[in-house]
């Protein structure tokens, strides 16, 4: 059997309750992680291969490495925008870890975190970091795989070779299903089944145009993404993180939230079955947009950063620049001159790429022989698993849901904390017990250093009474000459 460690913050199995991936933060920050994820674990579960998460950990003992070693024949780490500055921590200590490794160490999709026109040539603060973590990877694989031009050029600024260092792959979430991409026709009115995404970092003419575009349409759905979010949803906490004038639903009281036309999802399989059935979705989150594309709904993206940009354009996603949208902008007018169905021309060869990235690491997966299987090992696994379906917002549920809501999170958190004292408590046993063998080395160090300067001692008074005895043997053959 063939054994996996995935980077992740969760497997796509765990049914994890709202408040644990709130307290552990299971999705990283944004459950966009969960597409690639997903994606990743249905390619590379061949018969007989079994995957495990990270879940995250990077704080691994050296017995934990060896036993890591030991146990599993590779470690799998997609890293999304990994290469920023408020990563740069986690990524010197992916480095750590993936040194200490004996086994191959393979990225599946790494980017750069900048500027929609980023400036690659005078550097960012955590170059060395990035440099570090590539010796480190090529030491331990093939090549390395990134999730766009962007970052590619970024990497050879540094001195990596495009085709021998790295490669562009894509976001892997977009090879969940394989070779076929199939973008169904759809017709867009006002009553439509819409799903629509943003991101709090968006430029102000994006928030206003997605906040007003979102008003176009009596069926629409906002389906939130970060972890604040998810508070906001499941407990109704308020936003904290941004300012209340911003054009984004960041309280209960908005009127996607009175109107429960919110939905946030911690399982992909939940996600893909409810946007599965939308006619169209819209916004500034790249997740949102794939989630959609793979799902065979029309999508329309609004990148805003170098990350967005380049997925977006190494997919063909059907988008509209940030800087090409202003207060007259129409999502109707966008509508009627998009192509939704774009993704699908550069699909294959995007795919026969991936899958030449997958054959180059020796990663065994699913498209070896069929560039789109169904029913895989995968497929029947999730099939089966039992997952949280949407959650619908805290104002819309009844008091005797928002008891058990609450309920749930303080017996999790006392869990936690319970856990959280337990461990600490074991290093402060552990702790004391150094010292107390640190103490006893100490002490016998000093019993030794006892030893030796009283043998010092004998030494030198041996020394003084030779010196003596041969001063005396001196004088006395001095005297008799």
């Amino acid at each position: 059997m063939r054994k996996i460690l995935m980077r992740s913050g969760m497997t796509p199995f765990d049914n994890f309750s709202p408040s644990k991936v709130i307290l552990k933060n299971s999705i990283g920050g944004n459950c966009g992680n969960l597409v690639f994820a997903y994606s990743i674990y249905r390619a590379l579960m061949t018969e007989g291969t079994e995957i495990d998460s990270t879940y995250y950990r990077l704080d691994y003992t050296d017995s934990e490495i060896d036993k890591i070693n030991e146990e599993y024949d590779l470690i799998v780490m997609p890293l999304a925008d990994g290469f920023r500055e408020d990563f740069e921590e986690k990524l010197q200590a992916h480095t750590r870890l993936i040194r200490r490794l004996k086994i191959p160490a393979i990225v599946i999709g790494v980017g750069l975190r900048a500027p929609f026109e980023p400036d690659l040539y005078n550097g960012f603060p955590f170059d060395g970091a990035v440099k570090k973590f590539m010796d480190a990877v090529l030491e331990k694989s093939a090549i390395v795989g990134v999730r766009g031009q962007i970052t590619s050029d970024y990497l050879s600024s540094l001195g990596y070779i495009e085709g021998l260092h790295h490669m562009v792959i894509g976001c892997p979430s977009m090879y969940m299903f394989g070779r076929d991409l199939n973008i169904r026709d759809t017709n867009i009115t006002k009553d439509s089944f819409v799903c629509i995404n943003n991101s709090i970092i968006s430029p102000k003419n994006v928030l206003d145009f997605i906040e007003r575009s979102s008003g176009e349409f009596s069926n629409g759905y906002f389906i939130p993404q970060r972890i604040n979010e998810l508070k906001l949803t499941y407990f109704g906490i308020p936003l904290s993180d941004i300012n209340d004038k911003i054009n984004y639903p960041n309280s209960i009281e908005h009127y996607l939230y009175q109107q429960d036309r919110v939905r946030f999802f911690i399982n992909f399989r939940e996600w893909n079955k409810f946007i599965s059935k939308a006619d169209f979705t819209f916004g500034a989150r790249i997740h949102g947009s794939i989630a959609s594309v793979i799902s065979g709904t029309p999508s329309l993206s609004i990148p805003k950063d170098a990350r967005t940009r380049e997925i977006s354009e190494y997919h063909n996603l059907t988008r509209v620049n940030y800087t090409e949208i202003n207060s007259d902008t129409s999502i109707w007018d966008l509508i009627e001159k998009a192509d939704f169905k774009a993704p699908m021309k550069s699909h294959q060869s995007n795919f026969e790429n991936y899958r030449k990235f997958l054959k180059i690491n020796g990663l065994e997966n699913i498209f070896e022989n069929d560039g789109s299987p169904i029913n895989t090992p995968f497929d029947r696994k999730i099939a089966k698993a039992e997952l949280q379906p949407p959650l619908t917002t805290y104002n819309s549920c009844s008091i005797h849901e928002r008891i058990m809501r609450t309920n749930e999170y303080v017996r999790y958190s006392n869990g936690v904390v319970k856990r959280l004292s337990e461990r600490l408590n074991k290093q402060a046993e552990t702790k004391t017990l150094l010292k107390a063998r640190i103490a006893d080395k100490n002490k016998l160090i000093s019993d030794k250093e006892k030893i030796i300067a009283d043998k010092d001692k004998i030494i030198n008074l041996k020394s003084v009474r030779l010196a003596l005895k041969l001063s005396k043997i001196v004088r006395k053959f001095k005297g008799k000459k």
